[in-house]
């Protein structure tokens, strides 16, 4: 069934009030009462990051959740199935189990992680999706190398369901208050301020010197005032967290003119889609009252893809948002990549710059391995402020807590390892060490856990955010699970990765020597059939193809192995040597 959708968003005015999905609020608390009764659907980060834009209007023209026949449409042709432009599927995925307990015509709730129902939902549509097809069609290659690839097939439900929202209440946000607007919020300040002309900057980065000069250029060429406009939802796994990012932008607003500058932050769940991406940022910009965009380089790319090339040309981006301007209905202001110009002190694009003059350039690689480092970073590159921050948020990184994953057969030496290398740490002291064994959690955390391959991935699933929470706060997690599956090892070191460094160690040990080790005799019982799912056995391990370090254990005593650790741990920085 197609999804209704309102009147083209290219034909509202810039500033006028834009359709919302709220009801008021006596009929909010009336629907909410109700809605307790109702099958509830309790949202990932990602679905509160989407519903909330849907219900502000962020994503009008859209009512609701995609259903099959929009889904189908956007997929293939980026526009929904009455024609009107639209690039990314819009999806609410769920499982298996509970898609059975629904039907189209029922209504559903939509809960926070909290339980706190935002919406309900009339289901018009239920079906199971052609992942492949999707990440084809959408990012350009089935690669779960492209995150939202990997989210697609790893981390999204099989089932998805479409129909109307009906909003009952935003999502609450304890950060930054006064700087996050809807649409007619923004609206309405773009109209008291008098501003009918406002180019929107998208980030998901700091600001440095390099953005200043392309923000600063960007609205002097479309005389326009500035809306630096960063993401707040989620963006790529591994980019600096929002709050710090924040902290950085607030540090450097006074760089900018008061009375042609605002900062607003935006709930985005980011795809990483690059040109298609690009052209749906564009249509989030117009819903907020914007009408210029700074569409960049490699505008939402999410870098290379499997075989070590770029999924997306540098300007794939702007050549997509160049031929759907008109119905985007918000211009797009196009630049190349900035330099500094050591002869003249300035910050100038690319292309422009004359052969024979010195130019410099810091990468995004180069300035992460000087703020882990404790290099200078020069003030040409940054502002004073935004490197305190960076360096608050990211000490060097023999000052970081990091995570080691062990990774192995059963009777591979994972344990024996860790506890050797706990005793290492120990003796150098300085950070806390945790050991996380496969064993020891399941006996206080998993215990009501099997080994069926959904039940492997829970506890996997639970060392890593545990493994995620002491890499935060400063310590080191040591874990030893058998973790056979790739994509749960993915997904645990992106949780890990968003707070400090993952080492996964794949200690190599043939099966046939677990075998022969096999102190427990769940080898043997395994072969007997009395162990159902046993991994190497009945039930694949998953091979690392890049770990950090590869043990090998045959003829190797348990020192020697821990102090390989430790010389990796001492070559990335994570130690002292």
């Amino acid at each position: 069934m197609q999804t209704p959708s309102r009147q083209p968003a290219a034909a509202m005015q810039p500033h006028a009030p834009i359709p919302e999905l709220y009801v008021s609020w006596e009929s909010a608390q009336k629907l909410k009462a109700e809605a307790g009764d109702l099958p509830s659907w309790d949202l990932g980060p990602r679905q509160v990051c989407d519903l909330e834009l849907l219900m502000n209007g962020g994503f009008f023209p859209l009512t609701g959740f995609l259903g099959k026949t929009d889904y189908d449409s956007v997929v293939e042709n980026m526009r929904l199935a009455d024609g009107t432009l639209w690039p990314m599927p819009i999806t609410l995925d769920v499982s298996e189990k509970f898609a059975e307990t629904v039907e189209p015509g029922q209504d559903i709730a939509l809960r926070d992680a909290e339980g706190v129902i935002l919406a309900t939902l009339s289901v018009t549509d239920k079906w199971s999706p052609d992942k492949s097809r999707e990440a084809e069609k959408v990012y350009g290659a089935d690669d779960r190398a492209h995150p939202s690839v990997r989210y697609l097939h790893d981390v999204a439900g099989p089932v998805y369901l479409g129909g109307t929202i009906t909003g009952i209440q935003p999502p609450v946000h304890y950060d930054f208050r006064a700087r996050r607007d809807t649409p007619n919020e923004l609206r309405a300040r773009f109209r008291k301020l008098g501003w009918r002309r406002v180019v929107a900057f998208q980030t998901r980065n700091p600001l440095h010197r390099a953005h200043q000069e392309l923000t600063f250029r960007a609205a002097r060429e479309a005389e326009a005032n500035l809306l630096i406009h960063p993401v707040v939802g989620m963006t790529k796994p591994g980019d600096i967290d929002h709050f710090t990012r924040v902290r950085c932008y607030e540090a450097v607003l006074d760089q900018y003119p008061q009375a042609t500058t605002t900062l607003s932050l935006l709930n985005l769940a980011m795809r990483m889609g690059g040109p298609r991406e690009a052209v749906w940022h564009g249509i989030i910009r117009r819903n907020h009252g914007c009408t210029h965009m700074i569409v960049g380089r490699d505008h939402a790319g999410p870098g290379k893809n499997s075989q070590g090339v770029d999924f997306y040309g540098p300007y794939d981006a702007q050549e997509l948002f160049r031929q759907n301007e008109e119905e985007i209905g918000v211009k797009m202001v196009d630049f190349k990549q900035m330099v500094y110009v050591q002869e003249r002190a300035q910050y100038e694009p690319a292309d422009e710059v004359e052969d024979g003059a010195t130019v410099l350039s810091i990468s995004g690689t180069e300035l992460r391995r000087r703020l882990s480092e404790g290099l200078e970073i020069p003030e040409w590159f940054s502002f004073p402020a935004v490197v305190n921050e960076l360096r608050r948020t990211k000490p060097a990184r023999s000052k970081q807590g990091f995570t080691v994953f062990f990774t192995g057969f059963s009777g591979s030496g994972k344990s024996t390892i860790a506890n050797a290398l706990m005793v290492k740490l120990m003796e150098m002291g300085g950070r806390p060490v945790t050991l996380l064994d496969g064993d020891v959690v399941r006996k206080h955390l998993s215990s009501e856990l099997g080994f069926s391959k959904e039940h492997r991935d829970i506890n996997i699933r639970r060392i890593g955010y545990v493994a995620s929470e002491i890499t935060k706060n400063g310590g080191i997690a040591l874990c030893a699970p058998i973790a056979p599956y790739a994509s749960t090892r993915q997904t645990v070191r992106e949780m890990i990765e968003a707070y400090g460094a993952f080492i996964e160690v794949h200690v190599s040990t043939p099966i046939e020597t677990c075998e022969a080790r096999d102190r427990k005799g769940l080898y043997k019982l395994a072969r007997e059939g009395k162990i159902k799912e046993f991994t190497g056995i009945s039930d694949p391990y998953d091979v690392p193809e890049n770990p950090e370090l590869r043990l090998e254990t045959d003829g190797v005593d348990v020192d020697h192995c821990a102090h390989q650790v430790l010389l990796k741990l001492e070559q990335l920085g994570l130690v002292a040597a």
